[in-house]
């Protein structure tokens, strides 16, 4: 595996409300100056802040499934499903908008999130009812090891939240001086957004050395074969990533990007 690194001048830039929402887009839409156009059925990735009480109003969905990751703040969602639910720091609102839903967001101040869309086959997607859900923190499986580091689990394995899309996502943190190791099969590539932090990406066994990465870079590992991939934060601090390991391709059509 031969990891890519994006800096944020790689990465897309958008903002909603007058500028009181920023996102920086490691997996934006065609215009939005993103690098990387999509990963397989990861087909876009926005990390926000907000700067002050923000609104962003009704806009229609439909096919993809929705993510909503709270890290700071809260997030409220209305749509016309009925659902009317805020969700704090920790959090996840999830929407499976099938054959058509419309929804407005509201954030509060400060707040940071992730909204991060996934693509299952849009035919067969758009057959079926659209769909809300809402997790807690506290409905996250959340492990601390002693080699010092912390997993948070966001889909996959035994977390709630069970999509269509062949996806699984992890909230990690490792402390300084201390290595994170993740499998990835061959045929599946792992990505990783440095939320806080700086580390370094290597392989097991490899004797290549590590590639450093920095805070808000976005990094893309394929693996041809299956590998181990081992992530290091300096002695200095303590690094978080959001990492999503998707399939490098899939047995469906996927939807071109406009």
């Amino acid at each position: 595996m031969q990891p890519r690194v994006y800096t944020p001048a790689m990465q897309g830039k958008g903002e909603f409300d007058g500028g009181k929402i920023k996102e920086q887009k490691p997996i934006g839409f065609s215009g939005e100056g993103s690098v990387i156009k999509r990963v397989g059925p990861l087909f876009y990735w926005a990390w926000g802040t907000s700067n002050a009480d923000a609104i962003i109003g009704l806009h229609p969905h439909e096919g993809f499934e929705i993510l909503t990751y709270v890290v700071e703040g809260w997030s409220s969602h209305k749509d016309t499903l009925g659902t009317d639910s805020a969700v704090g720091a920790g959090g996840a609102q999830v929407m499976q908008t099938g054959s058509g839903v419309s929804h407005q967001e509201k954030l509060s101040s400060d707040t940071e999130f992730f909204q991060i869309w996934f693509e299952p086959y849009l035919a067969e997607a758009m057959l079926r009812q659209p769909a809300y859900h809402q997790y807690e923190h506290a409905d996250f499986p959340l492990e601390s090891y002693e080699a010092g580091y912390k997993v948070k689990t966001v889909l996959g394995s035994n977390a709630p939240i069970k999509l269509v899309a062949d996806a699984e996502m992890w909230d990690v943190e490792v402390s300084g001086g201390a290595r994170y190791e993740h499998t990835v099969p061959a045929g599946y590539t792992l990505t990783a957004l440095a939320i806080r932090g700086d580390g370094a990406w290597g392989e097991a066994g490899a004797a290549k050395q590590p590639i450093p990465f920095h805070h808000k870079d976005f990094v893309v590992g394929y693996a041809d074969s299956g590998t181990t991939v081992e992530i290091t934060s300096p002695n200095q601090g303590t690094l978080r990533l959001i990492l999503i390991k998707v399939p490098t391709t899939v047995s469906y059509p996927l939807q071109p990007k406009r």
